[in-house]
């Protein structure tokens, strides 16, 4: 069965619930992709946590080494890493009881789609999430 996406509208009420994004693989480097989205998320309103073992800090908040050393709830685990790395993030991600997990643009893979859905995450796959908060939400 190949995974499809959530409709719009449906994605759309995962971003108005939304208020905690735990990124994996946020950079500390402001030319990365993963730093400027995140970055722009902050700034849209979304409490950022960064998932980054190499870093103590990035965007004034504290990093945590793996999704399960973050002591508070998440929303959304969103994923910047390549798609071969996304398994252990969905089990990860399942056991901490995130509500969704997204990769990001670019980045697909059906089992860990799979592991995140039958755990009771909502998944979003090849999307870029900075770009559906600015089309289907208005500035927060």
């Amino acid at each position: 069965m190949t995974f499809e996406n959530p409709s719009r509208d449906t994605i759309k009420s995962i971003l108005e619930a939304a208020t905690t994004i735990a990124v994996v693989g946020l950079s500390d480097n402001p030319d990365r992709t993963s730093h400027m989205v995140s970055q722009a998320m902050q700034n849209k309103g979304y409490r950022i946590i960064p998932v980054n073992p190499n870093a103590e800090q990035i965007l004034g908040e504290k990093c945590y080494p793996s999704l399960t050393d973050i002591p508070e709830s998440v929303d959304i685990v969103n994923v910047f890493r390549r798609s071969e790395h996304t398994v252990p993030i969905a089990e990860e991600a399942v056991k901490i009881g995130a509500k969704v997990l997204w990769l990001q643009q670019g980045i697909i893979n059906e089992e860990s789609a799979r592991i995140a859905q039958e755990g009771g995450l909502q998944v979003i796959m090849d999307r870029c999430i900075k770009v559906e908060d600015s089309i289907l939400l208005p500035p927060r």
